[in-house]
């Protein structure tokens, strides 16, 4: 995984890491002229109203998991899955850009629809505003198959990835209380790591990094 910083911060131990996430976009779309489309996170890293406004205002969604003690709200079940009020499975369908709108509809092979004592005046497709639940709809909804692949696959990364990046420059055996040298220990390491993906990209690798620990099947040498 080549890990590139964009934005960094250096501030007190006691400030929130929720207060970072809004500028950080801010500062790629006014510099970089470029936000990306889905941020996967943790809920310290954000608020209900930074989600709103990034997703109004940027176009950026951001996904991450529900709290054991949240709330659900139709048509979700735990999971989250998506389902009509008789229990039948919804998938989603996309989001209508235009009205802000989220659609949900039946597409298994074999619904239950078939039994269902409202199918005469039922569409079998169902909307729902993103502001209805910022956490389970926002941009791309929490039971979509997009999100979940990337809750599943990519979010398990991300601490995995940092502490990785620690180990390797010694950051985790320091301890630095005074925010001046915090600030600028954080511009040199960002300078090693975008210096180490320059010479990656320059000269790639035979091997990737870990190929030493990757498992291989043992070859049968029959001739």
């Amino acid at each position: 995984m080549l890990l590139i910083p964009l934005v960094s911060w250096a501030s007190p131990a006691n400030r929130g890491e929720a207060i970072f996430l809004g500028p950080s976009l801010d500062y790629c779309a006014r510099r970089l002229h470029w936000v990306p489309d889905l941020v996967v996170g943790d809920m310290a890293y954000i608020s209900l109203a930074v989600q709103k406004d990034l997703r109004e205002r940027l176009g950026v969604g951001f996904i991450t998991k529900l709290r054991p003690n949240m709330k659900l709200i139709p048509p979700f079940e735990s999971g989250p899955v998506a389902v009509c009020a008789q229990g039948q499975r919804l998938n989603w369908l996309g989001l209508e850009a235009r009205d802000q709108l989220h659609w949900f509809g039946v597409t298994e092979p074999e619904p239950l629809c078939s039994r269902c004592w409202e199918q005469s005046r039922c569409a079998r497709q169902f909307h729902y505003s993103p502001q209805a639940h910022e956490i389970l709809f926002g941009k791309v909804p929490l039971a979509s198959r997009v999100a979940r692949r990337l809750l599943e696959k990519v979010r398990p990364w991300i601490e995995p990835a940092q502490s990785y990046e620690k180990n390797q420059l010694g950051l985790s055996q320091l301890f630095l209380n005074n925010l001046r040298l915090t600030w600028t220990a954080s511009l040199l390491a960002d300078a090693v790591v975008l210096l180490r993906a320059r010479a990656l990209l320059t000269h790639p690798p035979v091997h990737p990094p870990c190929y030493e620990l990757t498992p291989s099947q043992l070859p049968l040498d029959l001739d």
